[in-house]
């Protein structure tokens, strides 16, 4: 006969560890996408806690006074949990806002689907980097560089140990949001370039011959150029998600300094 017996106190570090990793895997990228059931995320961030409590060594006592003091913790340890995931789903936000522009340019920008991944209308153009970036992170293994991500941060964020300084937070978040830019703008620029030049073309043929209908042709141009130049930048896409992941490094190590103690 095996007798198993767990402390109390176990049981309540137990449940620290877990809950940072169930916030994590709900929202993180290729983990939280929301075509994956319910049972499957609870099942592996169980599993993925049961790892990590075994591997990791307390660095801080549990000290409180009562119950509510547990509970604020816990809620630190989640929010600790959904900001390292956050910061990792939003980089996906770069492809959505590229392929908004290239949509626009193109003459997309009518033709929204349902996107069931971010529960949001959106573009098509959007959509499909979207899943040619999700197929290069897991061809890549980024998503063991996520995991592990989540793993190390209780090493520099032990269990009952995060302080969040918002202005750290806050200066992350700025710097975010002009990579955003600057990246987002490289994945459209060849598109932009090219529909440019057909606008100045389109422009002086139109001056050329004004009975020619510039409006109605234009329109058709414009897709069999975009098309044709996104075909021809397919082979960039590694080039793009290296850009991506990057940057999505960048943003998790950015905010885990902000939380260290």
């Amino acid at each position: 006969m095996v007798n198993v017996g767990v402390s109390v106190q176990t049981l309540e570090y137990f449940l620290m560890v877990m809950t940072r990793i169930v916030c994590f895997i709900f929202i993180a990228p290729f983990f939280g996408m929301r075509d994956i059931p319910t049972r499957v995320k609870a099942g592996f961030a169980l599993f993925v806690s049961m790892v990590v409590f075994g591997v990791i060594e307390p660095q801080n006592p549990l000290v409180y006074s009562g119950i509510f003091e547990y509970a604020g913790i816990i809620l630190r340890e989640g929010i600790t949990g959904l900001l390292i995931g956050f910061v990792a789903n939003i980089c996906n936000s770069i492809v959505s806002l590229s392929g908004k522009i290239i949509d626009m340019e193109v003459g997309f920008a009518m033709a929204q689907i349902f996107d069931p991944v971010s529960n949001t209308q959106s573009g098509l153009t959007g959509n499909l980097y979207n899943f040619f970036i999700l197929l290069l992170l897991i061809a890549t293994d980024m998503h063991h560089f996520i995991l592990k991500a989540l793993v190390d941060s209780y090493t520099v964020i032990p269990v009952n140990g995060s302080v969040l300084r918002w202005d750290a937070l806050l200066l992350s978040m700025i710097q975010f949001m002009g990579d955003m830019m600057v990246i987002g703008f490289r994945i459209v620029l060849p598109i932009f370039a090219c529909i440019m030049i057909l606008n100045c073309v389109l422009g002086v043929l139109a001056k050329v011959s004004p009975q020619m209908n510039m409006f109605a042709i234009g329109l058709e141009l414009k897709i069999l150029v975009g098309l044709s130049i996104l075909f021809l930048t397919m082979a960039l896409l590694p080039s793009i998600a290296n850009f991506i992941f990057e940057e999505m490094k960048i943003m998790m190590v950015s905010v885990m300094r902000g939380m260290m103690p």
